[in-house]
């Protein structure tokens, strides 16, 4: 894992929503995120953590303050990132194959090309022989399964993950969990995980931010060191419980 460099960096970072009515979403964010690393945003509902992705992946324009992604303006600049929004925004005319490539080919891929390493992920990402499939064939998982083939087909470094299990049962969640790790092993690109679950923040990452309510701000970091591969049952443990205890703490001091 590359961690020498630097994959993000916020600094005063400040919006405000003209309304009506008048909401400052955030306030005063900086962040440094190093290469290779998987990190969660975590806070109370409203915080301003999809404010957040929208400006990174150059949505959404700041009043104020800088972000570069590896070095670069990332304010107003698509492109840079590869963002999953909270709905998988799959297009029901195209099938499971068409949808997957979608990214990389608006990223400047080859069809051919995007086409070809899709088919190669397609086992990895469970979605084998359902490549001709429509999206409305699909389980809640394999939509959320392909939302992130096609986010992972995207060729750059930084992916963006806007809740992308929230929708999910609990059993469903904790496979998909599993299923994220072990292919995030494998690609060792930086991800920027937006989530209101503290579990899955854990489970997941290897720094956990907690941001406070409007407007927000991070308020509260943790390096989490438990060794990978995690697997659910790493709930049960002591040390586990400890750190979540310590998130809920943050949490609950962020509702000011």
């Amino acid at each position: 894992m590359n961690t020498d460099r630097t994959a993000l960096s916020l600094a005063g970072l400040e919006h405000t929503f003209v309304g009506p009515p008048l909401v400052k979403a955030l306030e005063n964010i900086n962040l440094e995120i190093k290469s290779g690393l998987f990190v969660s945003l975590v806070g109370p509902s409203g915080c301003g953590k999809s404010t957040l992705l929208r400006i990174l992946a150059g949505i959404t324009k700041p009043d104020t303050g800088i972000a570069q992604i590896h070095g670069k303006n990332a304010i107003g600049a698509t492109g840079q990132s590869a963002y999953m929004p909270q709905k998988d925004l799959l297009l029901p005319w195209k099938k499971v194959l068409e949808n997957a490539t979608l990214g990389a080919e608006i990223s400047g891929i080859p069809k051919a090309q995007a086409k070809a390493s899709a088919l190669k992920l397609t086992q990895q990402f469970g979605l084998d022989n359902f490549e001709k499939a429509w999206p409305s064939q699909l389980s809640g998982g394999m939509r959320q399964r392909l939302a992130l083939l096609r986010t992972f087909l995207m060729p750059q470094q930084l992916l963006l993950l806007d809740e992308p299990f929230g929708a999910l049962d609990a059993i469903t969640r904790r496979a998909m969990q599993e299923w994220l790790q072990a292919v995030w092993e494998k690609d060792k690109r930086t991800v920027l995980l937006v989530t209101h679950d503290v579990e899955e923040a854990l489970i997941l990452s290897d720094v956990v931010y907690v941001m406070k309510s409007r407007p927000g701000s991070i308020i509260f970091k943790l390096n989490v060191d438990y060794p990978r591969p995690r697997r659910s049952n790493i709930v049960t443990t002591m040390d586990f419980v400890k750190e979540k205890a310590r998130l809920l703490e943050a949490l609950e001091d962020s509702k000011g």
